[in-house]
């Protein structure tokens, strides 16, 4: 098994998770995790001045229900990776060029993992 095949999944792990815990904490609680202590106590990440740069308010419940409507397909795309791995990959490399917005972390393992799920080894059977 590649090193694409192991890092692919934990990625989409990682960001998906996130995703639907936050978005599902933020829907129900009022609002996303931030720090509590700090310099940037009650911040939200740099994501934020970007969705506010486009009219949007980054803690309402459009972004909020983003975040949540993300992880989903995140965790679709993951779990689609086993089960069709063509389709999987599709739901995966959509999943990371709808989160090059959520700034820095997000963007640079969306990159990683669009990169891994364009390499040749991955698209051939295993």
């Amino acid at each position: 098994m590649s090193a694409a095949r192991i890092f692919i999944p934990v990625i989409a792990l990682l960001i998906g998770g996130w995703f639907v815990f936050d978005g599902t904490r933020a829907l129900t609680v009022g609002d996303f995790l931030t720090a509590k202590t700090g310099p940037r106590s009650g911040q939200l990440g740099p994501w934020s001045l970007l969705v506010a740069k486009a009219g949007i308010n980054p803690r309402g419940t459009l972004i909020k229900s983003v975040h949540l409507a993300l992880g989903l397909l995140w965790l679709t795309g993951l779990v689609l990776f086993f089960l069709r791995p063509d389709l999987g990959r599709w739901v995966l490399l959509t999943s990371s060029v709808c989160s090059l917005w959520y700034l820095p972390l997000g963007t640079v393992l969306a990159i990683i993992e669009m990169a891994l799920l364009l390499v040749p080894i991955v698209r051939t059977p295993k």
